[in-house]
């Protein structure tokens, strides 16, 4: 009902020509729009994803996983393009094979350059949590962008020097 009363207040100065009302009235509908164009993510488990990835498309999910490597799977296919030049993707570990390091390859995870440039320190079995959205199925697979990725937990924490004097 808010949001009627927006826009007809904005028809109403639009039309009655006051750029005091129309300036008001188009400032409400701009914080209305920023208010409601936070992306919320939903929480899933890559196997879930994997298992049904039509179930996903084109929503925004979040994964908890173990990273395995980057890689170029999946880069330059025209069915689900992501260009080589623009974008890298990783591989995170199945999560259902106990301790053996085996990627889940039937999910294509593509960051944009700058963002794995950012990351570039991670090694295998380190705990990440990624955010993006599936955007394609092509192969029955699921093919996500990463908006967003962060270090959780580092398999093997860097040591700290000691200082040894000679």
């Amino acid at each position: 009902m808010k949001k009627f009363g927006v826009i007809l207040a904005l028809v109403i100065s639009l039309g009655v020509g006051a750029g005091v009302y129309s300036q008001t009235a188009q400032t409400a509908v701009s914080n209305s729009v920023a208010a409601n164009s936070a992306v919320q993510y939903t929480t899933v488990n890559a196997l879930d994803v994997v298992a049904s990835p039509f179930k996903f498309l084109h929503r925004n999910i979040r994964i908890k996983a173990k990273f395995d490597k980057f890689s170029t799977l999946g880069l330059d296919y025209p069915a689900a393009l992501r260009a080589s030049d623009k974008y890298i993707s990783i591989l995170i570990q199945r999560p259902d094979v106990g301790d053996h390091n085996i990627p889940l390859s039937e999910m294509k995870i593509f960051l944009k350059k700058e963002l794995a440039e950012k990351n570039i320190n991670l090694d295998a079995g380190d705990e990440i949590e990624f955010t993006g959205r599936v955007f394609s199925t092509a192969l029955g697979d699921a093919w996500m962008d990463v908006d967003d990725l962060k270090v959780i937990a580092k398999k093997n924490p860097p040591k700290k020097e000691e200082n040894v004097l000679e």
